[in-house]
């Protein structure tokens, strides 16, 4: 099962990786766009196509903080108790950021597909087929779904076996995963 998390924190490790490079991809084109409207050349898209990676890259980073354990949490109840509380308000935790993550999968999967029924292409001169940023998006948002699932799943079993210290070391606010 440690096999599955590592794996996961890996896949995610990429993803981050990837969606960085995006941001510096978006980021000088952007500066480029600057640059050529001082000197009197323009091409539009610029923002257009940064929205969309901003899109992308909050629904696939989101993934990132899953496993980097980056999502903000309050945890000063989950501190006063023994390894078997705090295990057990990782999961209630883990169990809602899954919830969530379902929940906006579930409910962007027909935004992709009106947009596959109407033939959508971006109100812009660009004429962008909606489609593209949004398969992107939603992928993001079915990967997080699929990856917080996952983990909880994990590490409900490894309460169950009372694996506990484990539990606080790849859900909790404890060491690393």
């Amino acid at each position: 099962m440690i096999r599955i998390i590592s794996f996961l924190k890996k896949i995610n490790n990429g993803i981050a990786v990837i969606a960085g490079l995006a941001l510096l991809a978006c980021i000088t084109l952007i500066i480029l766009d600057i640059v050529l409207r001082e000197i009197g050349i323009s091409f539009s898209g610029s923002e257009e196509i940064s929205g969309y990676v901003m899109a992308a890259v909050t629904s696939w980073g989101i993934c990132y903080g899953l496993t980097a354990k980056a999502h903000v949490r309050i945890d000063f109840l989950r501190e006063k108790g023994n390894l078997l509380i705090s295990s057990l308000f990782d999961l209630i935790a883990l169990a809602a950021l899954s919830y969530v993550a379902v929940y906006l999968a579930y409910y962007a999967i027909p935004v992709l597909s009106k947009t596959l029924k109407s033939g959508a292409l971006s109100n812009t001169a660009m004429e962008i087929p909606l489609y593209l940023p949004q398969s992107i998006w939603l992928a993001g948002w079915i990967w997080f779904a699929i990856s917080s699932s996952v983990l909880l799943i994990i590490s409900i079993i490894l309460v169950i076996q009372g694996k506990y210290e484990i539990v606080d070391k790849n859900i909790g606010t404890g060491g690393d995963l």
